[in-house]
């Protein structure tokens, strides 16, 4: 029996429609995580291939330098995809960024030199970060407000289905290989273009597929309204203030971005250079992204769209937000996304301890999304029942005492190792559950798309930069990764200190 419409849902938003929306978000979402986590698997051999059989440390270096365009592009995305949400509509932007980081994922199949790569996955990018703050605003927009804890642990849970699903596929890989060897010799193709599709772990292959999600725009576009909030800012006239001329602040933006980068790179300058430039970057990376939502602000109190005073409290939720999802991104990226590669590089380094597990990383990378999901819908249902900043505040005690624990209290690779990844996904990814309630509650409908998309994925920036120290506090710990994880889960402290700085926003309805 479906549930009758509430009267806190949008007008003229039936049930139907409403639950479209939240399948063409989860799985857009999710497809987005399974594509940040099919690099890592297929990345390495990708390379090899691309670089030649004497790259040797040209591999790694390329690998990390992929990785960090890789979130300085989503951090862009998410900016420029949320001007374009609040510009032209949720759902018509919606439909742009599952298209670019569709399309330019499939094409890395078809790239030839390792630069193509790192271009072709810094343009998919920006369309991952775009949908996911067009998605999150589409879906809080229409669902009712009573619905939205559940709905925001959904779509935080998403990423992590992905996350999972590359897991199963890494241990899969070399049958899923076989079994579209055959398939494919019996439609009777060549065996030079089989051998181009499916050497090298089929990374050609697979990053083709990886255009699939593209399907997904018509599902959007032949079933998923547009928000009835947005329209109504629309009609007053509210989106007009939005000019392409400010998109340059997110140029210069992502340049600055990509500067800290190349500093701490192997291709880099000296760590008091590096620290210098990555001050002189991040504020000018600040002032460049906020400066589309700046324009905007200045042009609608002008006109009288905007309350006067009402842009300060923007800028400043902005900001807020974007502590806040530092916070998150840096302390995960920081310590608990590095269990999988430290089962290998550490608990497992011996060879025949190594053999005895063949499969530790990708059962590591599955108990951790699996704590993950769960982690994501409990963390929304909690802030829904007891509160925003209380929850936020026990998500941070929580993830350092977890990420501490699995790191400092494990030495060998066990079913008590795989509890503690399972628990340290648990707290450690339970912010993105939290963040889809949340971030929305902070922006009024005229700026919610830019708005939670600076906030969530400027956090992005600071994870780039963090993982690059991480891999410099462990080489001055003497290879100790717990010691560095100790080090980089201090972030944690911040958040517990600046969630009571923002508003509590448990019972109100999104502000208009």
């Amino acid at each position: 029996m479906q549930p009758s419409t509430s009267r806190l849902d949008p007008p003229g938003t039936s049930d139907r429609a409403k639950y479209f929306t939240l399948v063409a978000a989860f799985l857009g979402w999710m497809f987005d995580g399974f594509e940040m986590g099919l690099f890592p698997l297929i990345g390495q051999p990708a390379l090899r291939e691309l670089l030649g059989p004497e790259a040797g440390g040209d591999t790694a270096q390329w690998f990390g330098a992929i990785i960090a365009v890789f979130l300085v592009g989503a951090a862009s995305g998410g900016v420029l995809f949320g001007w374009l949400g609040d510009k032209i509509g949720r759902v018509r932007a919606m439909s742009i960024s599952i298209l670019v980081y569709a399309l330019f994922t499939g094409l890395c199949g078809f790239a030839g030199e390792a630069w193509h790569i790192a271009g072709l996955r810094f343009v998919a990018s920006l369309g991952m970060g775009g949908e996911w703050s067009l998605g999150v605003a589409l879906v809080n927009e229409i669902w009712p407000g009573r619905s939205r804890a559940l709905i925001a642990g959904i779509i935080g849970a998403a990423a992590n289905v992905g996350f999972l699903l590359v897991g199963v596929l890494s241990m899969g890989l070399a049958g899923v290989i076989d079994g579209l060897g055959g398939f494919v010799d019996s439609l009777g193709i060549s065996e030079g273009l089989a051998d181009y599709l499916f050497r090298n772990s089929a990374w050609r292959f697979l990053m083709m597929v990886g255009a699939f999600p593209a399907l997904l725009v018509f599902l959007i576009r032949l079933f998923v309204p547009e928000s009835e909030k947005w329209q109504a800012e629309h009609r007053r006239g509210a989106t007009a203030h939005w000019l392409k001329i400010d998109l340059l602040g997110i140029l210069v933006g992502c340049a600055a971005s990509l500067m800290i980068i190349w500093a701490w790179s192997p291709l880099g300058v000296a760590t008091v250079p590096a620290l210098a430039l990555t001050a002189l970057g991040l504020a000018v990376a600040l002032v460049g992204y906020l400066h589309p939502v700046r324009r905007y602000i200045a042009r609608a109190e002008k006109s009288g769209a905007l309350g006067a005073g009402g842009g300060r409290q923007v800028v400043r939720m902005m900001l807020f937000g974007a502590v806040l999802a530092g916070v998150a991104l840096l302390g995960t990226w920081g310590s608990a996304q590095w269990a999988p590669r430290w089962v290998i590089d550490d608990l497992l380094k011996d060879p025949e301890r190594r053999a005895a597990h063949p499969f530790a990383k990708e059962w590591t990378q599955i108990w951790l999304a699996s704590g993950a999901i769960c982690g994501t819908m409990a963390a929304a249902l909690c802030a829904g029942r007891f509160g925003r900043r209380p929850t936020f505040a026990f998500l941070c005690v929580g993830a350092i005492v977890t990420a501490l624990h699995l790191f400092r209290m494990n030495d060998a690779y066990n079913a008590r190792f795989l509890a503690s990844v399972y628990v340290a996904g648990l707290l450690n990814a339970s912010f993105y559950g939290f963040f889809p309630l949340y971030l929305p509650e902070l922006f009024p409908t005229a700026v919610r798309a830019i708005g939670q998309g600076f906030a969530y994925n400027f956090g992005r920036i600071v994870a780039a930069i963090g993982g690059l120290q991480t891999a410099n506090l462990m080489g001055a710990f003497g290879g100790s990764f717990p010691k560095a994880v100790t080090v980089m889960t201090s972030v944690y402290l911040v958040g517990l200190v600046a969630i009571w700085f923002g508003p509590e926003t448990r019972g109100r309805e999104l502000p208009e």
